[in-house]
């Protein structure tokens, strides 16, 4: 357990010499009441929103902290990438520092020499070795740290974030070097990262932070769906909105967007299934027939991404003689991780364009991370395209 700093400082003498109390502070734990244990050989995927202790626990379990109470055991060398260069001193070239880490993590020369051509091969510096580290490239410098981490044969690998430095093709060697590291060389890795595809594809067990404490510890499936859930999602009332458009026989006065366990969200991932729930109220007395329900996602900047609406897919509500809800269902999420906008309709289906019932243009925020959608991994960036499509390729020569 960590908590910030107090302020000792309650007493202070003012110019004058005199004592002056110090205003209230407010005691802060980094985490509190934290205790798991990971076994030999276990890839786990550490998770949470930002500020929900992430990093602080990697620092305690690397021993660059030591907790303020509580106590932690390790069986082990570990080597440590908690941020670009970590361990590396920048006046020394990139040949020495391969043989400074290695020597801090407990090797021999003998073992580091053995490792060196596999390293620089890796992280693709062979011109710049004997070139001091303080001139690399972000870049560079990420490629020779996560090489030195990954290649020393440590029994335990923690990493944060190295992944979302670099360009695709080295997240990619990253990516796939850890999965070697754990699955074939049977090492123990500690990963933190907000990417859900990388978590899901490499990892066998996750752990949940919020607000610095342990919420959920599990397999990365569930771990996720847990992070996704936020713990503090909640319905997104519409009574309020004054912007609304339409005849107003029927209104639209919440939404909830939930995943299949019926778990509200306020973010979802790429490829995940999830159900966004329209609940309605019915002017009294009112009955409805033949009613379309559809909604349009947006980017943040207002470019349309797709349209769904019940006409579509061919679906009949019936008569509508009371409030209740409409249920979008959407298979395999299609997005990119960003930031996204749904607007939605309810309106008449009798060919008129523009005739609304009920309409409001920006009716509720949705954050999409990460997510597994082609099964291996990696999800393109929305700079891509703002669409994932679920494709086959082939090739047939003649």
């Amino acid at each position: 357990m960590v908590r910030g700093a107090k302020n000792l400082s309650r007493n202070l003498l003012n110019p004058f010499g005199k004592k002056v109390s110090h205003p209230a502070y407010e005691e802060f734990w980094a985490l509190k009441d934290v205790s798991f244990e990971i076994k030999q050989g276990d890839v786990v995927g550490i998770i949470g929103r930002n500020g929900a202790g992430k990093s602080t626990l990697l620092k305690i379990l690397s021993r660059i902290t030591e907790p303020s109470i509580g106590r932690i055991f390790i069986k082990g060398r570990v080597a440590s990438l908690l941020e670009v260069g970590t361990g590396f001193h920048p006046e020394l070239t990139g040949r020495e520092n391969i043989y400074l880490n290695g020597a801090i993590l407990g090797m021999s020369k003998a073992e580091i020499k053995q490792k060196f051509d596999e390293i620089v091969a890796f992280a693709e510096v062979e011109k710049f070795l004997d070139t001091p580290v303080k001139r690399y490239s972000s870049g560079m410098y990420v490629r020779l740290a996560f090489a030195v981490a990954a290649h020393l044969e440590p029994e335990i690998l923690v990493v944060d974030e190295v992944l979302a430095v670099g360009d695709a093709a080295f997240q990619k060697k990253c990516l796939g070097k850890m999965g070697d590291v754990a699955t074939k060389e049977g090492r123990t890795v500690l990963f933190v990262s907000h990417n859900m595809a990388a978590v899901e594809k490499l990892c066998r067990r996750g752990i949940v932070l919020h607000q610095g404490k342990l919420q959920y510890v599990g397999n990365q499936t569930d771990s996720i769906s847990k992070y996704l859930t936020n713990f503090s999602a909640s319905v997104i009332s519409l009574k309020e909105r004054t912007d609304r458009q339409g005849s107003g026989e029927i209104r639209v006065v919440a939404i909830e967007i939930r995943d299949e366990e019926d778990n509200i969200l306020d973010t979802a991932a790429s490829g995940q299934n999830i159900n966004i729930y329209f609940y309605f109220e019915l002017k009294p007395g009112n009955q409805l027939k033949k009613t379309v329900a559809s909604l349009m996602v947006k980017t943040e900047w207002d470019a349309p991404v797709f349209i769904q609406h019940s006409r579509l897919t061919q679906s009949d509500f019936g008569v509508i003689n009371r409030s209740g809800l409409f249920i979008c269902k959407i298979k395999r999420l299609p997005l990119p991780p960003a930031n996204y906008r749904i607007a939605y309709s309810i309106m008449p289906n009798n060919g008129m364009e523009a005739t609304y019932y009920d309409y409001v243009e920006d009716a509720v925020n949705l954050t999409v991370v990460d997510g597994d959608f082609y099964g291996y991994g990696e999800v393109p960036p929305i700079s891509h395209g703002v669409c994932l499509v679920d494709s086959i390729w082939e090739i047939k020569l003649n």
